[in-house]
């Protein structure tokens, strides 16, 4: 290939301008002929029974078309196949605060309002489970019918003899941190317009972030529901811009699915569009975390083993927390050397909207554990902590303990380079009373290793259609969520091919037309849907070359491609039009389409759980914080950020540094004020019905649900640290989450280094460091944080040999085959093309 015009480069997204002058047509935005719109009727009691459903009122109502209920559509579904326990509408009972009950569908969007306000449901209240505590000590009610408590989710792994790792340790250092639930926040709320077509075809245009996996839970409720059957290969899903998704619309919604029915029960067009309250009720944020980390050191700083165990409060349903849970342990172990492993893991159901995937899906929580952890052992072993961070580096290539295969490591220079770059070995517990610098480190997935149903067809395709007037077409069933994945894709077929980004047309996100690709998540696009495309232009690319080698007379490997035209390397004189080369070549071969598709590597684990932690290679940062603190009040401001990023390669430095800073920006927010809070209804209300944990959104808007503003948002220093990894397209790695992830933890370090006092909490309240600072003046421990974990009821752990001990991986591999269960054990048997063994995979 041609050196490099496109790759590495500044260029204009692709989207940029609709963006910025409103062409852009959002789900929202879509209007068609006869259309009515659609209210959810939501719970207004977290716990109850479904006693009664009058809409007698409702259909009084002026403009008042149709209703749907839960009995409408009684199919269970679930993003995970491990836990498909939701309805579109409520069955029987309720379960939180705001699940639909009832859809509604009226002329106008005001009557659809007054509609649902109309509706009137008899409940039967229950009692609640307030927090993942409270689900260990009551396993009755059970909030899901299945005979097994209120636990969703246990996990327990042994890698390697723990036990004697411990023993060989030379100070054994144990803490407890929290880390609270918070959610998305994107600036555009969901939305979906279904349109119903001739012969009972169904198009649904929608915000979301995984238009195949949508397209796959309409075919599996609306073949069996109470209106029109309609074959999977009947519905179509167009996955509409995002204004942002950050994780939270890689779910199954209701409003999608009931959308979805009610128009094919009407015969016309329906559009619901959420309001920001309602998506604060959807939720599918971030997990509430309460976790226990136990580590081995060597006196020059080695870990030895580690003990991590886990409780996460999942809300009401399954969504992604299978995955969740695991995730909270699965990826300990690939930022430093790690010999001896063990977790334990467990998801609770409470009556709570339900928790998922948010930007780092389960890995931002044992991280902000990890990286003060490590910043305490420094200090008790004399060392800095970079020094100790630098002498743990995991080895490029290697197998960590819990069978996960590594690709290129560039957290060393990471490190360097921030450390630097705030001068942080001079300054560190140097500066004045009330200023302190903090450091910390992540890594994050270059894409999911296995898909959510597991099976061995491509995660990713393209494909490239060109035309006699020089044209290039390219389709993609990758999602625009803001990330720039239409500007990656066609910059990368750009460069294959030797034309410009803005000659190449898209079509991307539409299941009718495009080829599968899993979804915008697991910052998987840049890497499955960019390397598809490289092969899908390469294929194009060689019958272009082979007949204008022909016409020039030249061997093939002399020809070049490049500022739209294909030409003789040794003499670029001798050339032809890239226009006269694709009509050349459709003389030969006919129509030129070409294709290309992308499955990973297989990862080298064996054993039930092990779908979850594998990528095709890893993303490493490293950022250190300045912070001020005033020690009368404990508040605090992040005065500078610096911030290293292990890229592989920038196929779009503007692009990646925009993202680079995005996690900065949300990774601050996590740490400084978003919580998603919940409080008990009042007491005497709960005496008078003998509950004793109702529970109802505290924050359900943006009015109270704190995040950074401008003022908030200190200078940020980035550095794109780049060594190709030959896993990615052109040497690329994943920018879109791993960057938030050392960003909370090295708030809280530098917090200490500024007063000397501890928050093992996120978020960091000013309150919780006054609190510490008042402790440390009475002689007490300056710390605020939980101090103790409960007993929980892990499963029997799985006893998995580490590479270093000669093991193979595959110790649990028979009883995997032996059993109906899936590759993290829970899966039971499928029905007809279902038949498969399932794994969940990251978001």
């Amino acid at each position: 290939m041609t050196e490099s015009r496109v790759i590495g480069t500044p260029f204009r997204r692709v989207d940029g301008r609709a963006k910025v002058t409103g062409e852009t047509r959002f789900a929202d935005d879509l209007s068609f002929p006869r259309m009515v719109f659609m209210k959810m009727v939501r719970a207004t009691v977290p716990h109850a029974r479904i006693n009664h459903i009058d809409l007698s009122a409702a259909r009084r109502v002026d403009g008042a078309v149709d209703f749907l209920t839960g009995e409408d559509l009684p199919v269970p579904y679930g993003i995970l196949p491990v836990s498909h326990d939701e309805n579109a509408l409520a069955l029987d009972k309720v379960r939180f605060v705001g699940e639909p009950v009832v859809a509604v569908a009226a002329t106008s969007e005001d009557a659809a309002d007054e509609m649902a306000r109309a509706v009137r449901v008899d409940y039967e209240l229950l009692e609640t489970i307030a927090d993942a505590e409270e689900a260990l000590d009551k396993p009755t009610p059970e909030i899901h019918e299945r005979g097994r408590g209120n636990l969703s989710r246990q996990a327990s792994f042994r890698f390697g003899d723990v036990d004697a790792g411990f023993e060989a340790a030379e100070m054994v250092l144990e803490d407890t941190f929290f880390y609270d639930g918070n959610t998305h926040l994107p600036i555009e709320q969901h939305a979906a317009v279904a349109v119903p077509e001739d012969d009972s075809r169904l198009t649904l245009y929608a915000s979301t972030q995984v238009p195949h996996y949508l397209h796959r839970t309409l075919a599996k409720v609306l073949g069996n529901w109470s209106g029109p059957l309609v074959p999977a290969w009947r519905i179509r899903v167009i996955a509409c811009p995002n204004g942002g998704g950050f994780g939270g619309k890689s779910d199954v919604f209701n409003h999608e699915i009931a959308a979805a029915a009610m128009a094919l029960k009407l015969g016309r067009p329906v559009k619901c569009t959420l309001t920001r309250d309602e998506v604060f009720y959807c939720h599918r944020g971030r997990h509430p975390v309460l976790m226990h980390m136990r580590t081995g050191f060597t006196k020059d700083g080695a870990m030895t083993a580690q003990h991590l165990r886990t409780l996460l409060d999942g809300g009401a349903f399954g969504s992604y927390g299978a995955a969740s849970t695991l995730y909270t342990g699965a990826l300990q172990t690939v930022t430093y050397q790690l010999p001896r492993y063990a977790f334990d893991g467990v998801r609770a159901f409470t009556n709570k909207p339900p928790c998922g995937p948010k930007r780092g899906h389960g890995t931002p929580q044992p991280r902000f554990g990890l990286e003060i952890h490590l910043d305490k052992a420094a200090e008790k072993l004399g060392m800095s902590p970079a020094e100790i961070r630098l002498r743990n580096l995991v080895e490029p290539h290697a197998i960590t303990a819990n069978w996960l295969q590594l690709g290129t490591v560039g957290l060393g220079p990471c490190i360097r380079a921030v450390v630097a770059g705030s001068d942080f070995e001079k300054r560190y517990n140097q500066l004045p009373p009330g200023r302190g610098l903090g450091l910390a480190c992540g890594s994050y997935l270059t894409g999911a290793g296995l898909p959510i149903n597991w099976n061995q067809l491509p995660q990713s395709g393209v494909t490239v259609q060109l035309d006699r007037s020089g044209g290039v077409a390219v389709f993609s069933g990758a999602t625009e969520i803001g990330q720039g994945s239409d500007s990656m894709l066609a910059a990368i077929v750009a460069e294959v091919l030797g034309v410009g980004v803005d000659d190449i047309h898209l079509c991307v996100a539409d299941t009718a037309l495009t080829p599968v690709d899993l979804g915008s998540y697991s910052s998987r696009v840049t890497l499955m849907m960019g390397n598809a495309a490289v092969e899908a232009a390469e294929n194009v690319r060689t019958r272009l070359a082979q007949v204008v080698a022909e016409q020039l007379g030249v061997t093939v490997e002399r020809i070049g491609f490049g500022g739209r035209r294909v030409f003789d390397i040794e003499d670029p004189s001798r050339n032809l039009s890239f226009t006269d080369a694709v009509a050349l070549a459709e003389e030969r071969f006919g129509t030129l389409a070409t294709t290309g598709s992308y499955k990973p590597p297989r990862a080298p684990g064996r054993f039930r759980g092990a779908g979850v932690g594998p990528s095709p290679t890893y993303s490493y940062s490293a950022a250190v914080v300045e912070v001020e603190v005033d020690p009368r009040t404990g508040i605090y401001k992040i005065e500078h950020i610096w911030i290293g990023h292990d890229i592989g390669r920038s196929l779009n430095p503007v692009l990646v540094m925009g993202q680079v800073e995005g996690s900065v920006y949300m990774g601050l927010g996590e740490a400084m004020m978003e919580e998603q809070v919940f409080r008990r209804l009042p007491r005497r209300f709960r005496e008078q019905k003998g509950l004793s944990g109702a529970l109802v959104h505290k924050h359900p808007s943006m009015l109270e649900y704190k995040n950074p503003t401008f003022l908030e948002m200190p200078e940020v220093t980035t550095y794109l640290i780049e060594d190709p990894d030959e896993k990615g397209p052109f040497g690329a790695k994943e920018v879109g989450q791993g960057p938030l992830l050392p960003i909370m933890p090295a708030v809280a370090n530098a917090i200490y280094d500024a007063v000397g006092v501890r928050v093992d909490q996120v978020p960091i309240h000013p309150h919780m460091v006054l609190s510490a600072l008042q402790a440390k003046a009475k002689g007490k421990a300056a710390h605020f944080g939980p101090r103790k974990f409960p007993d929980v009821p892990y499963g029997e752990p799985l006893r998995v040999p580490t590479p270093d001990e000669g093991g193979d991986g595959r110790a649990l591999n028979e009883t995997r085959k032996k059993s109906r269960h899936s590759a993290d054990g829970t899966m039971p048997e499928q029905k007809n093309e279902e038949k498969k063994h399932v794994t969940p995979a990251a978001v």
